[in-house]
């Protein structure tokens, strides 16, 4: 049994790691800054924000972990290298393996990547790139100074049930209510996708296998499949066509349609420029096979059709639609 603490456990990826950690025995401790978890009793919690790296420190204070699992960005303000290292740095004594999340947006746009690959700049202009790949880069600095032992994981696209973004849900809303869906051009741009429970077997190889040790891993669906591809999958999971509208990307931007915020038009953050990688080290040093795409899909529909969705205001999509068919 290891004593290990999750920063960030209560969503998505983080959620999939602690039901993992639990079913192992572990003894867990989650730091988070909402109000409550999923996991009752079975969990100590620290209620900390981790952008505040005084807080950090004086809360892991005294305190011994044999794993740091350390899962959160916060996409409102960004989360520094200075802060990832703070914690990295507070939680040391004693740590046989800080395991980052990290993405496969380190490696910036265009071709096809392996972990050998540079990453972007500090100065790169998407600063979630530009963050995660800072922050990668000053836990290697830890680990030759200090002998921090990190590992990095770098997922694709992350789908599955309790996913927080509006990503497959959005697809099959518009699929449910027979909606046309809007592919931007020609739906070529290929994508990976992971399913978080991937992630976090992952993350629990990694923290065992001491091969890990200053390694990272990517970690995605590998060939890559279109956007096309996805939404052609999703409709057929649920068992619905795919009524496909076809928008110049260049007409969606002027019209004002966004990629993480309202008017969305392909999900959240789904349209961006492709970035490929392989994953054979992930396969070879961790003995990691992912779950099918479809296998996945079949899981996360199951999951959506549990929930109650709100509905959806598609006027945007209308005038959009009805634009470039005149």
């Amino acid at each position: 049994m290891a004593n290990v603490l999750v920063i960030g456990g209560t969503l998505f990826i983080g959620r999939a790691l602690v039901d993992q950690l639990l079913e192992r025995g572990d003894d867990v401790v989650i730091m988070h800054r909402g109000q409550s978890t999923p996991f009752g009793s079975r969990v100590t919690e620290i209620r900390c924000d981790r952008n505040d790296s005084e807080a950090v420190r004086a809360a892991l204070t005294g305190s011994r972990y044999h794993v740091v699992y350390d899962n959160v960005y916060d996409w409102q303000r960004g989360t520094t290298a200075d802060q990832v290292s703070s914690a990295a740095l507070a939680a040391s004594a004693g740590l046989q393996r800080y395991v980052f999340m990290s993405s496969i947006a380190v490696y910036g746009e265009g071709g096809e990547f392996d972990e050998r690959d540079p990453l972007v700049p500090s100065d790169h202009p998407n600063l979630y790139s530009a963050q995660k790949a800072a922050s990668e880069r000053a836990l290697m600095e830890l680990s030759r100074q200090k002998g921090i032992p990190v590992t990095t994981l770098r997922p694709a696209f992350v789908y599955g049930p309790q996913n927080p973004f509006d990503r497959e849900a959005f697809f099959w809303d518009r699929m449910h209510a027979n909606r046309p869906i809007i592919i931007p051009d020609d739906g070529l741009r290929p994508m990976q996708w992971v399913h978080a429970r991937d992630v976090a077997r992952a993350a629990v190889l990694a923290a065992n296998n001491q091969i890990a040790t200053g390694h990272a891993y990517n970690l995605a669906s590998y060939p890559p499949i279109t956007q096309l591809e996805f939404v052609q999958s999703l409709a057929r999971i649920a068992g619905k066509e795919a009524k496909l509208v076809h928008i110049p990307r260049e007409q969606i931007q002027r019209a004002g349609g966004e990629l993480f915020a309202p008017p969305l038009y392909f999900g959240v953050y789904l349209d961006i420029p492709p970035i490929i990688v392989r994953v054979e080290r992930v396969r070879s040093e961790l003995g990691l096979e992912l779950t099918k795409l479809d296998d996945g899909l079949r899981e996360s529909y199951r999951w959506y059709r549990q929930q109650q969705r709100p509905q959806p205001d598609f006027s945007w999509e209308d005038r959009l639609i009805a634009a470039a068919r005149s």
